[in-house]
């Protein structure tokens, strides 16, 4: 997982490598720790910087914040600012409100809302959970081993074809003897792992959603804005993909340069360090200020913009697009479903999980890619790193 709205990418992605080869060094849960903190701190200062540039561009005007745990808090905003909604929004929110515990109302959400004085939906920020995260890691991953495992089953029926010397494309091959070799070529992928013969491909294991925006306005002032920014000095667009169908918006990539200035008397203006004192660090480090964290930190960062018009962020939200729908189905259309993939989704939990607790050293990595395990297993692992151990029924 290569994650471009951290500051220290190559970092985490070279500790993250090696952990996917079985490879631990004794200051990996120290680095991890202090990477999470200082890019934790850093992303989520220049998000909120970024929108308010973002929204003084399309609203010209100031707006409060409100930080938001749960998406049910999400979905009633879009409730309060529907008041002039269309006859679509307006049936949307009435089956909402009718039966809000159907509409994930519960699932977490790191992020904070941008409203005006009426209380009314401007836009959010966000930053992704850990477990999401690991989620999107498993796709990635899976996808690209998807590939090397497909290669590797096409030698193994080349070697066969030669064999009984016949083309490959005449080559008959019985289900049962196709599915044996794709096993047999997911055990060799699972090996090279093993043996340290493995690089991870960064293009392949990108990420750069892990900060999003998301701005709410006309599709005129969206336009306007995607225009603007073509021409801002301290930020670009890199990527951009227009969505219609059920779920319509608009996602751009844009890099950033960070304000280093800022976000550094920023945490100790607030005293930011308090947030950390259980990580496993001593106050008297946090106290010292972000600067010894940010050596070697890179000077931009990415973050995905999403540009929607209210309608379509309701529908988004309650409607046929409904995220959590979405995540199912992404999580349901993977072309392969090993335990390699699987395996590399506990593990970057597992990492996350490590970076989050008071521990700071471990002296075993829980998960082998070449392994199997059951999600009781990296459950019981976090749990450990927080001093909760299970207790036991029966003795």
């Amino acid at each position: 997982m290569y994650l471009t709205s951290f500051i220290h990418r190559n970092d985490l992605f070279n500790i993250a490598e090696r952990w996917l080869l079985g490879r631990l060094e004794p200051d990996d849960g120290l680095r991890i720790t202090r990477i999470l903190i200082c890019d934790g701190f850093v992303l989520g200062q220049t998000l909120e910087a970024v929108t308010k540039i973002l929204l003084e561009m399309v609203h010209g005007q100031l707006f409060q914040e409100e930080h938001i745990q749960v998406k049910g808090q999400l979905r009633d905003a879009i409730c309060r600012s529907a008041q002039d909604g269309n006859l679509r929004v307006r049936e949307l929110v009435r089956l909402y409100q009718t039966n809000p515990e159907f509409f994930y109302r519960e699932a977490p959400i790191n992020g904070v809302l941008c409203l005006d004085q009426q209380k009314r939906l401007l836009g959010l920020y966000r930053i992704k959970r850990p477990r999401r995260i690991a989620e999107k890691a498993n796709r990635y991953v899976a996808n690209w081993i998807f590939t090397m495992v497909q290669e590797r089953a096409r030698e193994l029926a080349m070697e066969r074809a030669r064999k009984q010397n016949v083309p490959l494309e005449d080559l008959i091959t019985p289900k049962k003897q196709m599915d044996l070799e794709f096993i047999n070529a997911e055990r060799d992928i699972a090996q090279r792992f093993r043996d340290n013969n493995m690089h991870l491909d960064k293009a392949a294991l990108r990420i750069h959603d892990v900060g999003g925006i998301k701005i709410v306005a006309t599709a005129e002032k969206l336009s306007q804005l995607t225009a603007t920014l073509t021409e801002h000095p301290r930020m670009r667009i890199i990527d951009q993909e227009n969505f219609s169908g059920n779920y319509q918006a608009t996602s751009l990539i844009i890099e950033v340069y960070w304000d280093r200035e800022q976000i550094c008397r920023g945490y100790t203006d607030h005293r930011a360090w308090k947030k950390y004192l259980h990580r496993g660090i001593p106050e008297t480090e946090l106290q010292k200020g972000l600067e010894p964290l940010l050596e070697g930190a890179e000077p931009t960062l990415k973050i995905e913009l999403i540009l929607s018009t209210f309608p379509d962020m309701v529908e988004s939200e309650l409607g046929n697009s409904l995220h959590e729908e979405r995540i199912v189905t992404q999580r349901d259309n993977k072309a392969y479903k090993g335990y390699i993939p699987m395996n590399v989704e506990f593990l970057i939990e597992y990492l996350f999980a490590l970076g989050a607790s008071p521990q700071v050293r471990i002296d075993r990595l829980p998960i082998k890619l070449w392994g199997r395990y059951l999600p009781d297993t990296v459950i019981d692992q976090i749990r450990a790193l927080y001093g909760m151990e299970e207790c036991e029924l029966f003795c």
